[in-house]
């Protein structure tokens, strides 16, 4: 759960594969309103549809239950081969036909893989929101997200990535219209290294005692919580050159409009 004062008033769980996404759905019932779930087949859970087929059943009951506000993340992972390229491929077109059977948005998993991503979806065209999370990419490949209207969300990476084509440049030239930006942790994963020696000075002078301290007393060994939100979004509109209050009314009603979240 999110610790008191840290603004962070719902809390999306995604499912990245069968017994994950049964998982979020049971939370949601735990803490009604509060959190809320997704169901996906992560591309390096693919293999396990096809090494169980029976269990494609039980996911799509559960990407149709209400609670459920998305479906994925899913899509194509090509740096590591924890599933063939063919096996992908047939799980992200499923789950894309079931989220355009339930007209749910769709959270996508990219990495090296765009072209064939965006191949596939022109296919299906679905016409729900389409949201392209944890984008580690460069600003080319935003970009043609961008061309299509579909969203993108950021987390921490941003402490990490020291290109001179990817998100900071994004942020930077003003290329990320507000209307399409979303904000996640992805945790436990991509903790914002706050301290990291490429982060310009002036994005750290942008963070404020209050989001340290909740993000240096809760993440413990970098272990990233939900809590590190306002440190992301204080990072973001440094390099956007915005105010944070600006950064985090945009994105939290982008992401009540797009999963239909209660206020």
């Amino acid at each position: 759960m999110a610790r008191e004062g840290t603004g962070v008033q719902k809390i999306m769980v995604p499912g990245t594969s069968v017994k994950s996404s049964k998982e979020a759905l049971r939370l949601t019932r735990i803490y009604p309103g509060i959190i809320y779930s997704t169901a996906g087949i992560h591309p390096h859970d693919s293999k396990s549809i096809i090494e169980e087929p029976s269990t494609w059943h039980d996911f799509q009951l559960m990407a149709g239950a209400p609670e459920c506000v998305a479906i994925g993340p899913c899509g194509l992972d090509y740096q590591r081969d924890f599933s063939e390229p063919c096996v992908q491929k047939e799980i992200f077109e499923r789950q894309l036909k079931l989220a355009c059977e339930l007209q749910k948005p769709i959270l996508i998993h990219e990495r090296s893989a765009q072209e064939d991503v965006l191949e596939i979806l022109t296919k299906f065209q679905p016409a729900q929101p389409i949201i392209v999370r944890g984008f580690m990419g460069t600003t080319d490949e935003a970009l043609k997200y961008l061309e299509r209207d579909y969203y993108i969300s950021l987390t921490g990476y941003l402490c990490k990535d020291k290109s001179d084509t990817g998100v900071r440049k994004l942020l930077e030239d003003g290329r990320l219209p507000m209307e399409r930006l979303l904000v996640e942790t992805d945790s436990p994963f991509m903790y914002p290294n706050t301290r990291a020696s490429k982060l310009p000075q002036h994005v750290k002078g942008g963070l404020t005692e209050r989001s340290l301290l909740y993000l240096h007393r809760y993440c413990t060994f970098q272990r990233n919580e939900p809590c590190s939100l306002p440190a992301i979004v204080e990072m973001i509109a440094a390099f956007m050159s915005k105010k944070p209050e600006d950064v985090a009314l945009a994105t939290a009603f982008n992401a009540l409009k797009l999963f239909g979240l209660s206020q």
